[in-house]
């Protein structure tokens, strides 16, 4: 490999576009799809944005999650690599540590079982829609929409009362928040962990019909751990998906072609959800491994102790994997994307979240099918500084 532009310093984050990833990851890309980058702590690691790259690196075992290992590729979170891990949060562990949480939860999370919970996610975002319609327009569809569903739905799978929403969103921002200091992250993960310890602790003496409770019945992990798989869980569960719906109604209201084909043709729905997955790929940074020994990937030697941080969203829109990905089009098979990540880390709640956003866009869309935005599209604000992308608000009319 050659280096034909000066070796990028630390990861791009400016967008120039709402709907696209910064334009230097598309020009890297096009350059070399794996590529020597200095991280913030002056670590010598690689940046990867192409698509065959990236997607083995996830699925292999070599490469680690773990955050002692790790070198932040911006400067913003140089510091949190020497952060203690919560207990129980597993996505920061290698196998087999890993999958014994893995294993015990993946059950939760079947297509069979998510198919279950339909008629829920309906009923739930019906009645969403009934209080927009009640409260009339012009409303902020993040607050009224995007992100009460798969709260309300996470909430009930966990056992976690909806009222404290208030609590576990201020927290979940916090922590997704790209300017908060060292201090800020460690006083909500505390603040979050401690609550969720403490409605574990609730659940041992009085278990209802939920994770946690089959957690502490099944007797495997301890009140700590699963304080640690519920804190995971909780974030995973509604800011993903919450933003996937913001974001997701904001490119189908400046596509009208694509969204009246979601809005129209239930057939075609499936489908243009995992476009949408695709194109917006809202992981805005990473993720990050590290090589346990020396591997070469796209002929390239990545050393053992070296860092690699995957672009998913340019990955995502790789011409040599998805032929004019830079334009959305719901009719394209999307499959394969890797907004949910590859390999054994791949999300746990991919089903439910697919389920939520198969039912939420076009409930949405026939409810209010004069829907539109209450302000220049160049208005929206945008999560640029958050660590998962998105609008922070979506004011709409109807």
């Amino acid at each position: 490999m050659t280096e034909a532009t000066p070796r990028l310093a630390t990861y791009p984050l400016a967008r120039e576009r709402a709907f696209d990833p910064p334009d230097e990851l598309a020009r890297r890309r096009a350059e070399a799809p794996i590529q020597r980058m200095t991280y913030a702590d002056g670590h010598e690691g690689w940046l990867v944005t192409g698509y065959a790259e990236a997607r083995a690196i996830l699925a292999d075992n070599r490469f680690s999650t773990r955050p002692e290992l790790l070198h932040s590729p911006i400067p913003q979170r140089s510091e949190f690599r020497s952060e203690p891990l919560t207990p129980g949060f597993f996505i920061r562990m290698d196998a087999p540590a890993h999958t014994r949480y893995r294993r015990l939860l993946t059950g939760q999370f079947t297509v069979r079982r998510m198919k279950q919970l339909e008629p829920r996610i309906q009923e739930i975002t019906e009645s969403r829609l009934d209080a927009m319609e009640r409260e009339g327009a012009p409303a902020d569809l993040v607050e009224s929409f995007a992100l009460p569903i798969p709260s309300l739905v996470i909430c009930e799978l966990l056992g976690v009362p909806y009222e404290d929403r208030g609590k576990f969103q201020h927290d979940s921002a916090v922590l997704l928040d790209l300017s908060s200091s060292i201090e800020e992250v460690r006083a909500a993960v505390q603040d979050l962990y401690s609550y969720l310890h403490g409605l574990v602790l609730a659940k041992a003496k009085e278990p209802a019909d939920d994770i946690l409770s089959g957690l502490v019945a099944g007797g495997e992990l301890t009140h700590e751990e699963i304080g640690g798989v519920g804190l995971l869980l909780l974030i995973a569960g509604h800011e993903t998906t919450a933003n996937m719906l913001g974001l997701g109604t904001f490119a189908l209201l400046t596509n009208p072609d694509q969204l009246a084909v979601v809005r129209d043709d239930p057939a075609a729905v499936e489908n243009a959800v995992e476009e949408l997955l695709r194109y917006l790929s809202i992981v805005h940074i990473g993720p990050t491994r590290t090589a346990l020994e020396d591997v070469e990937v796209g002929g390239c030697l990545i050393r053992a102790g070296e860092a690699v941080t995957l672009s998913v969203a340019a990955a995502n829109r790789d011409p040599e994997r998805f032929e004019g990905g830079d334009t959305l089009d719901v009719t394209r098979p999307a499959h394969g994307h890797l907004s949910f990540g590859h390999g054994i880390h791949q999300c746990l709640g991919q089903q439910l979240a697919r389920i939520e956003m198969r039912i939420a866009y076009p409930a949405l869309l026939r409810r209010f099918p004069n829907l539109r935005l209450a302000v220049p599209a160049h208005e929206v604000p945008m999560r640029s500084n958050m660590a998962i992308y998105g609008v922070h608000r979506l004011p709409v009319l109807w």
